[in-house]
């Protein structure tokens, strides 16, 4: 049944997803963010999220491949490392403390963030025939950590990442949102293991925030020019970077 209840958390969900979904970044920080200023525990926060997102990336990706986003072969190199380390950083956060993961993180997408917005500034064009990415299980291996561990992280690793290697961005954002539903199940799995349980009321408006902005933002993707996707994406990941290193010299 509907509740009242449910209205902050599709807001939540709603914003988040458009973000992330247009730009492959930001909604489980988004939403990890506001539902830790609600109180909630970060090991609760991350696996409310991630259960809500089973849905939402699962939407995303379909909408993505539907707009002809995503790249099967770099999916199939991404989704069972990016697994494996997610049930990695589920473990480990339900079991251990680890404050100082964020600033080390932090300070790695801060100097991907600031190269790709320096990138789209001067305006230099990807190459003609630009190699296909480099260590992309690696990659995955440790954003599918980072993501369980810090409540959010894969599309900030990953689709920074690989558009820092000039794979097209509507390719690079496509991918990683189809390839963050296995991530998701895999965390979920864990965390429900650990954990027993989830706060349904975030999980409920999460979820249906998301699944309404799903498809708007693969379609959104698929038709933003590559200069002002890259800017976009190196700029919201230096601020969220920044904000988060703040965060960690100030306690």
């Amino acid at each position: 049944m509907f509740s009242s209840a449910l209205i902050p958390f599709i807001g939540i969900g709603l914003i988040a997803q458009s973000i992330d979904g247009a730009l492959g970044m930001a909604y489980g920080v988004t939403s990890s963010t506001l539902l830790l200023g609600l109180g909630m525990a970060p090991a609760l926060a991350s696996a409310s999220v991630h259960m809500a997102e089973l849905a939402t990336t699962g939407v995303s990706g379909l909408s993505h491949g539907f707009f002809g986003n995503v790249d099967k072969r770099l999916l199939l190199r991404l989704a069972l490392p990016g697994a494996i380390g997610g049930m990695v950083g589920a473990f480990v956060l339900s079991h251990l403390q680890t404050p100082w993961l964020g600033a080390v993180v932090a300070a790695y997408l801060l100097i991907l963030g600031v190269s790709l917005v320096l990138r789209a500034w001067r305006n230099r064009p990807a190459p003609d025939q630009p190699a296909p990415p480099r260590r992309t299980k690696r990659l995955a291996l440790a954003a599918g950590f980072l993501d369980a561990v810090g409540g959010g992280g894969w599309g900030p690793m990953t689709s920074t990442s690989l558009i820092a290697q000039h794979l097209p961005p509507r390719i690079a954002i496509g991918t990683a949102n189809a390839a963050e539903f296995f991530v998701s199940l895999a965390i979920s799995a864990v965390f429900i293991g650990t954990l027993g349980h989830v706060y349904g009321q975030a999980v409920v408006g999460l979820l249906l925030g998301g699944l309404i902005a799903a498809p708007f933002a693969a379609w959104l993707t698929r038709h933003l020019p590559a200069r002002i996707t890259t800017a976009a994406v190196g700029g919201l990941v230096s601020v969220l970077s920044v904000i988060t290193l703040g965060r960690h010299l100030l306690t």
